[in-house]
């Protein structure tokens, strides 16, 4: 193999320009460079046309650095693949210092432009290497020709250790015909389902074709283990994962196509988009760009939906407000301490958006094993297994999350008259007429019942027999509740903090509008 180098000014990147354009800043280095096809050596003895080229740069990145830094390479004409590799080092620390983290993906020739057309992959920190050609690509990007002009390698410093971050990025480019790239095949929007009934899904879930570790083959498996009807596919920042879900659909399980767009200020699942959408998350909150981008995933046909808003990893906690959420996810995989915040805080919601509330759903973001597929998932009244009806039953909060498929409740108020309400739905009283709340549970043995309200849990049942079932009933009025939801909760843990949720739903509003 032909080996150049190519380095930046010392140690440190070499500067051709600090783009500062309203969203992130970005920091571009020179520029990378590679001969013709017509100008590369005749082949070698081996006769092979496509002996490859490569170069390497080095520099380090100080703390401190843009969110993004491109690497320009200028790609000739007659590259059949494009390969790069890179390294970069993890200095030891001090305790309570972040220490070095680099991300990377690539934009072709089309540019870097946000929400521009030039996007063709995104690995983020799972992989150190990546290659993209005509007919296939690493998973988390996108097959292509790889055509003349220039590219753009995007580093992203996510953490920066105090002595800066030392990176080397080798670029390979290899000669000869391009090939075809096949047409993508999608899953259908539709499964045989029940009519109205209530179906089990898992709307954020990462395969190897971001970070995850699982096949598209493993997930739907487990996905049916586990008793789910629909999943979502919901890649960090890259929707490559959209082609490759096909054959995995069927019958008995509606396999929708998603994001998770990943910013430096929180995670959105994008849920239920058209086949193909990319939705760019190259911005902060500071930026006023995440209204544009949430527009744009209701326009190709998606649910807006806040992921892990409480999460306490870097870049996690949602810092853009839920004025654009469709819905949230207030539980995300096993349940634990900034669940509980993310569902009180979801809590103190809803009396002050009575007119307008956003509805919650629960997720497992698994990864790998031991990561649990459906653990836990949202359970949704909709009128048919298809993506339209799963989404209309999640945006009108026709919808509770259970830990698993072995939980199942029902829930609902009614008035005089005849008149009843189920979960998601809103019981037109007078503020002084007799309302009666039940809930019915089963599949959650020891565990207890609650009925929450605007004023707080105003009725709590003992706990559950072996058997895992049983009911509560509770009389109030709307003057008194103007709304109520059910908990059902292990046994607490600690002394003074609530147990566990096994099962919670969306409320059911009591008054008039």
């Amino acid at each position: 193999m032909c080996e150049e180098h190519s380095h930046g000014a010392g140690r440190h990147p070499g500067r051709r320009a600090l783009l500062v354009t309203g969203a992130a800043t970005a920091l571009t280095l020179n520029s990378v460079t590679f001969a013709n096809a017509a100008e590369e050596p005749a082949p070698g003895a081996d006769g092979k046309p496509d002996r490859p080229r490569t170069k390497t740069v080095r520099g380090t990145l100080p703390t401190g650095s843009p969110d993004y830094v491109y690497l320009p390479v200028e790609v000739p004409h007659g590259v059949r693949e494009l390969a790069v590799y890179y390294t970069y080092e993890k200095p030891e620390v001090p305790a309570g210092t972040q220490g070095n983290a680099l991300d990377i993906g690539i934009f072709d020739e089309r540019g870097t432009d946000l929400g521009g057309k030039g996007f063709r992959g995104w690995s983020g920190g799972a992989r150190s290497e990546f290659f993209i050609r005509a007919d296939a690509a690493t998973p988390g990007y996108v097959p292509g020709p790889v055509r003349a002009g220039t590219w753009h390698i995007a580093l992203g410093p996510y953490t920066v250790a105090p002595e800066g971050l030392p990176y080397e990025v080798t670029v390979t480019l290899k000669y000869g015909d391009p090939g075809r790239t096949p047409k993508p095949v999608y899953p259908p929007e539709r499964a045989k389902g029940r009519g109205r009934a209530w179906y089990r899904g898992d709307c954020h879930i990462h395969s190897w074709y971001s970070d995850g570790r699982r096949t598209p083959a493993e997930i739907a498996a487990l996905a049916r283990a586990a008793g789910l009807d629909f999943i979502n596919s919901s890649e960090h920042n890259t929707q490559s994962a959209h082609a490759h879900w096909a054959e995995h659909a069927g019958d008995d399980l509606l396999i929708l196509l998603g994001e998770e767009v990943t910013t430096r200020n929180g995670h959105v699942v994008a849920l239920g988009t058209d086949p193909g959408t990319f939705v760019d998350w190259r911005y902060r909150a500071r930026d006023n760009r995440f209204g544009h981008y949430a527009r744009e995933i209701r326009r190709s046909g998606g649910l807006v939906v806040p992921a892990h808003p409480h999460a306490t990893c870097i870049g996690c906690n949602w810092k853009f407000g839920f004025g654009e959420a469709d819905v949230v996810e207030v539980w995300n995989g096993p349940y634990t301490p900034d669940d509980e915040v993310s569902l009180q805080a979801w809590d103190g919601t809803l009396q002050a958006a009575r007119r307008g509330w956003t509805p919650a759903m629960g997720n497992s973001d698994s990864h790998k094993d031991p990561d649990r597929i459906g653990g836990p998932q949202t359970v949704v009244l909709a009128e048919d297994l298809t993506r339209e009806a799963i989404q209309e039953g999640l945006r009108k909060g026709r919808s509770y999350v259970a830990e698993s498929a072995s939980v199942s409740l029902e829930f609902s108020a009614a008035g005089g008259r005849g008149r009843h309400a189920g979960i998601g739905g809103r019981l037109d009283v007078a503020p002084d007429e007799p309302v009666s709340v039940r809930l019915d549970v089963k599949g959650a043995p020891g565990c207890t019942l609650h009925l929450v309200t605007d004023q707080g849990t105003l009725f709590t049942g003992p706990a559950l027999p072996d058997s895992g079932t049983g009911s509560a009933q509770w009389s109030t009025t709307a003057q008194y509740a103007s709304y109520v939801r059910a908990e059902v909760r292990h046994a607490p843990t600690a002394e003074g903090l609530p147990g566990a949720l096994a099962a919670f739903t969306n409320p059911v509003f009591l008054g008039g509008s």
